[in-house]
C-alpha cells in the first residue's frame, strides 16, 4: 500500500490515532511490536495555529517511530489550511484530517465526525488542505452521521476527486460512538467501488489477529487500524502480523512480561512528561489490563489509585510475583 510516495508494503497494521493515548512514548513501543505506521493524537487547529503549548508538543516526532501522520481537527477552512501549513513544517511523513471523532465536545461543535452534517464544508476543508501542502493529505471519518445517512460511499468519491491520497474509514456512525459492532460491509463496498483508487483503510472492533485477517481477506481493504485494542496490550501488532504471515498464533503473554513491558511504558511516560502525568496518562492504559486475574480486585483499585513511582513500582513486583507465569489473553 502507497500513500504518496511512502510504500508501506502488503497488508500494513496501523495504529489509529487516540486522544491521551497516541504520545511518542507510546507510539515508539508499538512500532518496536511491528505497527507499520503511527498517527498523534488528534491536534486543534484553532489550539495550532495560536501556539498553545499543550498543543504544539504534539507536533513532535522521534525519528525511530517514523513513519508518523500528524492529524489534526477542525470547522472553518481558513484555520485548517493555517494549521495544515503549520503541521508540513514539523515533517511528518503526511498529514491527516479528522472527520470521525464522535466525542460532544468535539462533534457537538461541527468538528470531526460533526463535519458529516456539513459536506460541503468538509470537502472545501479537505480541497483547500490539499492545495496549501506539498505532504499527502488523507482523511478519517465514520460512516455517517446516523443510520439514515450513511453517506461514505458517496463521500469517499468525492474526498478522492478534491485530491486525498488515502481514506481511513470507521465503520460506525456518529450517534454509535463506540457502541454495537462495527459495520464493515459498507467499508468493503467503499474498496470494491470500482472509481477508488486511492488506499482504504478499516478501522473498528480489529481486537484480534483474526478478525485483522478477515477485515482484509473479506472486505478487500489495503490496510486496517488498530485503536483501543492496543491500548494496555502493544504487542498486538506483533500478534497480528505474525498470523497475517504464517496462519499460527503467538502463545498469550505471560503476566510477567506484561509488568515487564507496562514498566518500560510507565518509565517512558515520566521521561516525557513528569511523574505525576506520566502515571495518570497511564491509568487508561494499566485499567485494560489483567482483567482474567482472579483475586486481583483489591490489587487493580491499588494500582490505579497509586500516585508515586515508587508505590506503583511495588504493586506491579507483586503481580508479577504472584501472577506472573499465567498466561492471559485480554480481547
Amino acid at each position: 500500500m502507497k500513500i504518496g510516495n511512502l510504500d508501506l508494503g502488503k497488508q500494513p497494521v496501523l495504529l489509529a490515532p487516540m486522544e491521551d493515548v497516541t504520545n511518542p512514548p507510546f507510539r515508539v513501543l508499538c512500532k518496536r511490536y511491528g505497527a507499520d505506521l503511527m498517527y498523534t493524537e488528534f491536534i486543534s487547529s484553532d489550539a495550532l495555529i495560536r501556539s498553545v503549548n499543550r498543543t504544539m508538543k504534539k507536533l513532535t516526532i522521534l525519528e525511530e517511530e517514523r513513519p508518523v501522520a500528524i492529524q489534526i481537527y477542525g470547522k472553518e477552512v481558513d484555520p485548517m489550511v493555517e494549521a495544515a501549513k503549520i503541521v508540513e513544517e514539523a515533517k511528518p511523513d503526511f498529514l491527516d484530517l479528522n472527520f470521525g471523532c464522535p466525542v460532544r465536545k468535539v462533534a457537538g461543535k461541527g468538528a470531526g465526525s460533526g463535519m458529516l452534517r456539513n459536506v460541503p464544508q468538509l470537502l472545501k476543508i479537505t480541497e483547500e488542505v490539499v492545495k496549501a501542502v506539498d505532504i499527502p493529505v488523507t482523511v478519517k471519518t465514520r460512516l455517517g452521521w446516523d443510520a439514515d445517512s450513511k453517506i461514505i460511499v458517496e463521500l469517499a468519491e468525492q474526498l478522492q476527486d478534491v485530491g486525498i491520497a488515502g481514506l481511513t474509514i470507521h465503520g460506525r456512525t456518529r450517534c454509535q460512538m463506540y457502541k454495537g459492532e462495527a459495520d464493515w460491509t459498507l467499508i468493503g463496498e467503499v474498496k470494491n467501488n470500482p472509481r477508488m483508487h486511492i488506499p482504504i483503510i478499516g478501522n473498528g472492533d480489529i481486537t484480534n489477529p483474526v478478525k485483522a485477517k478477515e477485515a482484509f481477506e473479506k472486505y478487500g481493504v489495503d490496510a486496517i487500524m488498530i485503536g483501543r485494542a492496543a491500548v494496555g496490550k502493544p504487542w498486538i501488532f506483533r500478534d497480528v502480523k505474525h498470523y497475517l504471515k504464517t496462519g499460527e498464533l503467538l502463545p498469550p503473554a505471560t503476566v510477567a512480561q506484561q509488568v515487564d513491558m507496562l514498566k518500560e511504558q510507565i518509565d517512558a511516560a515520566i521521561d516525557w512528561i513528569d511523574e505525576r502525568r506520566g502515571i495518570l496518562h497511564m491509568r487508561r492504559h494499566m485499567a485494560g489490563m489483567f482483567k482474567s486475574l482472579y483475586n486481583f480486585k483489591q490489587t487493580r483499585i491499588d494500582m490505579l489509585r497509586a500516585d508515586h513511582y515508587d508505590d506503583l513500582m511495588l504493586i506491579l513486583n507483586k503481580i508479577a510475583s504472584e501472577w506472573g507465569e499465567l498466561q492471559i489473553e485480554e480481547d
